[in-house]
């Protein structure tokens, strides 16, 4: 059987921990090989197909030099899958009325403007040698699916927001080149960021019935892999400009505070 990876070289922005550290294994399971980007972590090893590199997304070069490091090692660059992001509340993101200038500033620096230099990289990559290639972009439900009780963090809704917005604006652009750009956003999801989220036992309740699937529950990196694959293998050679929710129902679901 033929896994949907096959031949594609692949390097994901953010997969150090996460969702793009399982990403970056899974990808290695469906025959990709994977350059994996993000900050430094312990007990990180390189593996035949899978290679780390460490660094800051925002400092200058840094994806380009990921880029090369894929060529260098595996021949070719086919896709990049952008999961770095994170939330703003430790500089000053919130509710409007509390958002300092840093915090504003600082949140959509590390989700959307990261978001511009990886795909700039990977675009002119793609273009400059006349190629196809697949771009993957990570928002969350929360750019268009507010709930504001629990999760007030407006810079990070408008940054978050801004990825769908660009990652539209370039499919469209793009795609006579046969350059793909999609999205997905992901609901509440169990990792390092969202540890406020974890612990708390009132979020917890209503997180059971606004992501209902599987009994109600925070979602997995794990969930997000497959739907992340699809986007970046040939199966999806027909799609582009598209929005895919991993959200365990949080859409088509009301969500219940405890009293």
């Amino acid at each position: 059987m033929n896994k949907l990876l096959e031949n594609k070289k692949i390097v994901i922005v953010g997969a150090t921990s996460g969702i793009g550290l399982s990403a970056a294994n899974y990808f290695v399971e469906q025959g990709g090989q994977v350059i994996a980007f993000g900050l430094e972590q312990e007990d990180l090893s390189d593996s035949e197909n899978c290679k780390f590199t460490f660094g800051d997304v925002l400092s200058d070069g840094k994806v380009e030099e990921a880029i090369k490091l894929c060529v260098d090692s595996y021949g070719e660059f086919n896709a990049l899958y952008h999961v770095a992001g994170g939330s703003g509340r430790k500089w000053g993101d919130g509710p409007l009325h509390e958002i300092t200038n840093d915090g504003w500033d600082k949140t959509m620096n590390l989700n959307l403007k990261s978001v511009m230099l990886s795909n700039r990289a990977a675009v002119k990559y793609f273009m400059d040698r006349k190629q196809a290639g697949v771009l993957l972009n990570t928002s969350t439900v929360l750019a268009y699916s507010p709930s504001p009780k629990f999760f007030h963090t407006h810079a990070y809704a408008a940054a978050k927001a801004g990825i769908i917005g660009f990652s539209k604006s370039t499919a469209a652009y793009y795609a006579a080149h046969n350059i793909r750009v999609n999205v997905l956003a992901p609901a509440l999801t169990n990792t390092p960021m969202a540890t406020r989220a974890a612990d708390r036992e009132d979020i917890q309740y209503f997180i059971k019935s606004k992501q209902p699937l599987d009994q109600g529950r925070m979602a997995v990196p794990q969930d997000l892999d497959a739907a992340a694959c699809y986007f970046l293998s040939d199966a999806a050679s027909f799609t582009t400009g598209q929005v895919l929710a991993v959200d365990g129902g949080w859409l088509v679901s009301e969500g219940q505070y405890k009293l």
